[in-house]
């Protein structure tokens, strides 16, 4: 077995990966340099927010059943490397995964209510009306109804 060394990284994905990381990490520092903390926190904090959002809402006993399988698939598909659009391709290997969030949050949300979502989001308000928003919940600050099957 040989040492691991920076030659034997592999450009790919791992350079990817690390130039990608570096991008997020200077559009935060962006945000804070031109006087923005609390749209550079919820930059930063938004895809741990997102996960754990739906941990909370997994393991919330006031979803059925069917519905907390549903979000456990999710959090199993978000967790897992292979996706159906890959994620190191940027903007497109993410959207897979926003899709898939906001239609689960509408199945569960259809079941349980917005206030499910607002007792269980641990980031800013400005990211959870985006979460509301990308779940067909919410559009100029008001809430839809949700509507049965």
């Amino acid at each position: 077995m040989t040492a691991l060394t920076p030659e034997n990284v592999p450009l790919w994905p791992w350079g990817l990966l690390l130039f990608i990381a570096g991008v997020y990490v200077l559009a935060v520092a962006a945000l804070i340099a031109a006087g923005r903390r609390e749209d550079a926190r919820a930059l930063a904090g938004f895809i741990p927010d997102c996960l754990v959002l739906v941990s909370r809402l997994a393991r919330d006993g006031r979803i059925s059943r069917p519905r907390r399988a549903l979000l456990f698939g999710v959090l199993g598909y978000l967790a897992l490397p292979i996706d159906l659009v890959p994620d190191f391709l940027p903007v497109i290997g993410q959207l897979d995964d926003a899709v898939l969030l906001g239609l689960a949050l509408r199945v569960v949300l259809r079941g349980g209510g917005i206030e499910l979502v607002r007792d269980a989001w641990p980031g800013p308000e400005a990211s959870l009306t985006l979460v509301l928003r990308a779940a067909g919940l919410e559009t100029n600050g008001a809430a839809t109804p949700p509507t049965t099957l």
